[in-house]
């Protein structure tokens, strides 16, 4: 009988196996709230944080997008934010109420109190008056969360997933949100439509009697 090594490998015409899909983290509506709600607004980085949060989840936006916002993004007449996304491509979202009050108080009362240098057109700015960074964001995202006592592991990017749940159980269109999130392929956005329905499924595991 011959031996040796083998021309082909056996193993190619076996399947790779499928990684787990990954549901991301989601905020209840009521959890968001609090969340916001914490953030007192007197000082001026409240105001600020405030404003940056209320933002980032009426329009879904990622860390990065958050500072990337310009003074000039942001068009209250038409009620919108022009948003840079990955790749460089930019989309307009539309601004809820309740962010362009907080956006107005902070343009009004709190930015030019942190001492911007005249030529600096970013949106949000640090104590120094400098262009926030994605960890800006994230660290003062923590300590309101552990402000708030919302439990589990929270980031900018949990915002957006809320943002995007909460408008498919509102009744959005998967292609509207995918509009409004920047992503390039509706199969990206599709994982929403398995986050919703494990929430339903805990829903009917508390409520029915004959669950």
């Amino acid at each position: 009988m011959a031996t040796g090594a083998a021309a082909d490998n056996p193993a190619d015409l076996l399947p790779t196996p499928k990684r787990g899909s990954y549901l991301p983290r989601v905020l209840g509506r009521e959890e968001v709230a609090a969340l916001l709600d914490r953030i007192p607004a007197r000082t001026p980085l409240e105001v600020r944080d405030r404003a940056m949060f209320e933002l980032a989840y009426s329009c879904g936006l990622r860390a990065e997008e958050i500072v990337s916002v310009d003074l000039g993004d942001v068009d209250f007449d038409s009620e919108a934010v022009r948003v840079t996304g990955k790749g460089q491509k930019t989309r307009l979202v539309p601004i809820g109420e309740p962010a362009q009050r907080a956006l107005r108080r902070y343009l009004e009362a709190a930015r030019h109190t942190l001492g911007p240098a005249p030529e600096e057109r970013a949106l949000f700015v640090s104590r120094r008056g400098r262009r926030l960074s994605p960890s800006d964001v994230r660290r003062r995202l923590l300590k309101w969360v552990r402000e708030a006592a919302v439990a589990g592991r929270i980031s900018p990017h949990t915002l957006r997933h809320s943002f995007a749940t909460h408008l498919l159980e509102g009744g959005a269109d998967l292609r509207s949100i995918q509009e409004l999130l920047g992503h390039s392929s509706i199969s990206t956005t599709q994982i929403y439509t398995r986050v919703e329905p494990s929430r339903l499924r805990r829903e009917y595991a508390k409520s029915h009697p004959r669950a």
